[in-house]
């Protein structure tokens, strides 16, 4: 009796180390941004793009790594949910659950969700190289796409999985096709189709390795899908990388830009989430 409280009373310690380490990790993260970006984040950051020696310290903003980043992140969910939906919706209500190749599909899906970013971005620029694409939104826009389609996939994935079994019965009771059943299911998880439109949209923004190769880089907004475009992760990697105290100053706020985005992005997604389990 005396081990198992002193094993309860281990474990209890150990859980609540872990919850304060993390905690402290993600306040020190967050405080080293402020504290360093804060001071150099102003007005002509958020609404100009980068002069002449702008990575040299000159005058100037990340207006063009902000747009970048919303155009690819944005495209690539676009067409990630384009494609991803109907994949979704195959697995789950045109095979049956003890379908081999439906618990294949799914497990596929569990190893591409895993796989680095970095990979995605060699094998999208590979395929770039094959079909004639230089560096370019559309370049990003495709790798993007292509990280973003395991976690869009395998969310949508969960949300049907939670729709009640009886509203299939009922449905196919009344003498309905799949066809109509699965319009049925549309409208049950829309929610949850908006709860993986902004996990999929704030993994895209955030991602550094996936557009390295394969979007490019430039000063100036994108007027086309062939032209390239700067997003806020490189735009931060290569301030970073200035010896220049006030250029590594701007990094920061540029990282804490980023940083609004992904909090905005995260709220929403709690709220969504919630609301659904309420509807449910």
């Amino acid at each position: 009796m005396r081990r198992r409280k002193i094993e309860e009373l281990l474990f209890k310690v150990l859980m609540i180390g872990s919850t304060l380490l993390v905690g402290l990790s993600l306040f020190l993260i967050i405080g080293t941004v402020i504290i360093k970006g804060l001071p150099f984040l102003n007005w002509d950051m958020l609404t100009k793009t980068p002069d002449g020696g702008y990575y040299f310290g000159r005058s100037g903003g990340v207006l063009n790594a902000i747009v970048g980043s919303i155009y690819v992140a944005g495209g690539a969910t676009l067409l990630g949910m384009v494609i991803s939906l109907p994949v979704a919706i195959y697995l789950n209500i045109y095979l049956k659950k003890e379908n081999r190749f439906a618990r294949f599909a799914k497990l596929s899906f569990d190893v591409l969700f895993g796989i680095p970013s970095i990979v995605y971005g060699a094998f999208a620029f590979s395929l770039m190289v094959y079909l004639g694409v230089r560096a370019s939104l559309l370049g990003g826009v495709i790798a993007v796409a292509l990280l973003v389609i395991p976690i869009m996939v395998r969310t949508l994935d969960e949300v049907i999985v939670h729709v009640p079994k009886e509203l299939k019965e009922a449905v196919l009771s009344l003498g309905a096709t799949r066809w109509e059943m699965a319009k049925v299911y549309f409208r049950q998880i829309r929610a949850g189709m908006l709860t993986a439109v902004l996990l999929a949209f704030g993994r895209g923004v955030g991602d550094v390795a996936a557009v390295m190769f394969t979007a490019g880089f430039s000063d100036n907004i994108p007027a086309s899908l062939h032209e390239p475009a700067a997003t806020l992760p490189l735009a931060i990697f290569f301030q970073l990388g200035s010896p220049i105290p006030e250029v590594q100053g701007r990094a920061y706020a540029s990282a804490l830009i980023l940083s609004i985005f992904i909090l905005i992005i995260v709220v929403l997604s709690t709220l969504l989430t919630n609301k659904r389990r309420k509807n449910s």
